[in-house]
């Protein structure tokens, strides 16, 4: 498609605007007229997105300037008449589109075949705080937000070496997101830059509505019945600064407040930021921590489901952990019933207001701890063993791996509950095959082996 070029006719230049954009309709898209060096001019720009106390300086600037020393044309107005510094000369109509609609204001001027963009924009963004969910016990406190300028910022400020590269890309037709994609030239496996490039490259989509997710899936088509995350995201600058230091590749998208980091494995994705700021020794300890804990997540509760169903296994030193009581719902329903029951607590816990969080979780530990166990529903084992695994997602930061793990959980209990001991065995080998086969971006499984 031919590009539309800039008049010299300023009314010509207005038409084609009001052509394009809806000025008179939205309400946040603002023209205004004005007179510089005694030439008719015009700009726009969109409500919010502009910094008064700049715009304010350069108008002055305008209403200083004298009709003989009104220059030629836009290239020497933007060196003899303008002193802010991010300033850019554009020709075409598709150009200014995009700029204006970033926040960039577009400034006209009569006899001038050129449209000059002043970037004086500022995006809504809140302080840089630690993540809620990744803290970190002797880390920096800051983490990133939903503007891409300050994410790159906190990342050049941890890495001051010319290799950091920062490519920009733009995806979606029509949100037209800003994808940065951040890598160190001189350590990047320039194969999996060339194949995430291109990948970036040829996504086709109409808009990133659901920013890094939308991303992620138009990078790697996942195959539903694997639930393993592809990717490891982070929303700690700290983090991304130490994979790119490692040769890894992240991709940083506008209104998002995390970065995506690959290639991954399981051991990426377990990894939190304690464990980069600890000696050696409590560094191993804390990562065999949690990687037992993570395998007791998997297999505690399906181990004594099978346990009990075959209770002449059970050794004498370990009788304690049959079930006294009489059992009025049989054991599998009770563990399903308590992995839906603490989702359900979950996700009220998102929505209740933070007045009411405390007395409403003392409610619902009372009724579904003692009362539910007196009432005959569980017995007190499965409440315990199905706490602890509640509380034990939580011990690595990725939410995405936690529930990975649940359903290979719930798997296992199904297959132990139909097929006995033959069904643990089944569940063991898909819990196995799950990990080794779930192929990444890299084309390596999460044990970190070449898949061709």
């Amino acid at each position: 498609m031919e590009k539309l070029m800039v008049s010299e006719k300023l009314d010509e230049n207005k038409k084609i605007m009001s052509q394009l954009l809806p000025v008179q309709e939205s309400f946040d898209i603002i023209q205004r007229d004005l007179v510089i060096g005694n030439k008719k001019s015009c700009y726009y720009f969109i409500d919010g997105f502009t910094k008064d106390e700049s715009m304010q300086k350069i108008m002055d600037k305008f209403f200083g300037i004298k009709e003989e020393d009104m220059p030629d044309n836009a290239e020497q107005f933007t060196q003899e008449c303008l002193s802010y510094v991010e300033i850019e000369v554009l020709s075409d109509y598709n150009s200014i589109l995009k700029n204006l609609l970033s926040g960039v204001t577009c400034l006209f001027i009569d006899g001038y075949h050129q449209s000059i963009a002043i970037d004086c924009r500022t995006y809504p963004a809140r302080s840089v705080d630690e993540p809620e969910k990744d803290k970190s016990l002797r880390g920096s406190r800051d983490g990133f937000v939903e503007t891409i300028v300050f994410n790159t910022a906190l990342i050049r400020r941890r890495i001051r070496d010319e290799h950091l590269i920062m490519e920009m890309h733009e995806i979606g037709k029509s949100s037209k997101t800003d994808v940065v994609l951040c890598y160190m030239s001189d350590r990047v496996d320039k194969e999996l830059l060339k194949n995430v490039k291109s990948r970036l490259e040829k996504i086709d989509v109409d808009d990133l509505r659901m920013n890094q997710q939308s991303l992620a899936e138009a990078l790697f088509k996942r195959k539903w019945y694997n639930p393993f995350p592809k990717f490891k995201f982070t929303e700690r600058p700290d983090t991304t600064a130490a994979c790119l230091m490692e040769g890894k590749i992240t991709i940083l998208v506008d209104n998002s407040p995390s970065a995506l980091i690959l290639p991954t494995s399981i051991y990426d994705m377990i990894e939190e930021a304690n464990d980069h700021y600890f000696p050696p020794i409590t560094n191993v300890y804390l990562k065999i921590s949690r990687g037992i804990i993570t395998f007791l997540t998997i297999f505690l509760v399906p181990f004594f489901l099978l346990l009990c169903q075959n209770p002449q296994w059970i050794p004498t030193w370990l009788e304690f952990i049959t079930i006294k009581d009489p059992v009025y719902v049989p054991l599998i329903f009770q563990i399903l019933i308590l992995e839906l029951a603490i989702d359900g607590l979950r996700l009220a816990a998102l929505n209740t207001p933070s007045m009411l969080s405390t007395p409403l979780s003392v409610i619902a530990g009372i009724v579904m701890g003692e009362f539910s166990v007196k009432s005959g529903w569980f017995s007190s084992e499965v409440m315990l063993y199905m706490a602890f695994v509640s509380v034990a997602n939580y011990t690595q930061p990725n939410f995405e791996l936690g529930y990975a793990l649940k359903f290979m959980r719930l798997a296992l209990l199904v297959l132990t509950a139909i097929f006995d001991w033959v069904g643990f065995l089944l569940g063991c080998i898909l819990v196995v095959c799950s990990i080794c086969f779930n192929k990444t971006l890299s084309g390596r499984s999460y044990l970190n082996i070449k898949l061709n």
